[in-house]
């Protein structure tokens, strides 16, 4: 049980009688502590998907697929987790290719997705 002045400090900002009319502003409180205990959970849960759609992007650019990508890193034992495999896909496409490429190579595809795209333009 919280007392009427940690109550009324943490309903500060709340709209109506929820800031300043103690029983409704409690009601409130415990329903926005429990929404904060939910949502800190739920917000590690976005992040992660939000890398994977990144991280498939980026791969896909490259002419790998997610699943791919994670397996052989895995194989070649790099050890790069999803949130810094999103920041080299957005922020530094060079090195993602080159992660991409190592991946490819090591799994006995060519090395380039341009020169794969090169070959199929070619005539016959």
């Amino acid at each position: 049980m919280m007392n009427k002045a940690k109550i009324l400090r943490l309903a500060k900002g709340f709209r109506g009688r929820a800031k300043n009319c103690v029983r409704i502003a409690r009601e409130r409180v415990e329903k926005s502590l429990q929404y904060a205990f939910r949502d800190r959970k739920t917000k590690k849960r976005d992040m992660r998907a939000l890398w994977i759609t990144r991280i498939t992007a980026g791969s896909r650019h490259y002419g790998a697929k997610y699943s791919q990508l994670i397996h052989g890193l895995k194989q070649e034992n790099i050890e790069l987790n999803r949130k810094m495999l999103a920041e080299l896909a957005a922020n530094e496409p060079y090195s993602f290719k080159a992660l991409v490429d190592q991946v490819r190579f090591m799994r006995g595809g060519s090395g380039s997705s341009s020169s794969q795209a090169a070959a199929a333009a070619a005539p016959k």
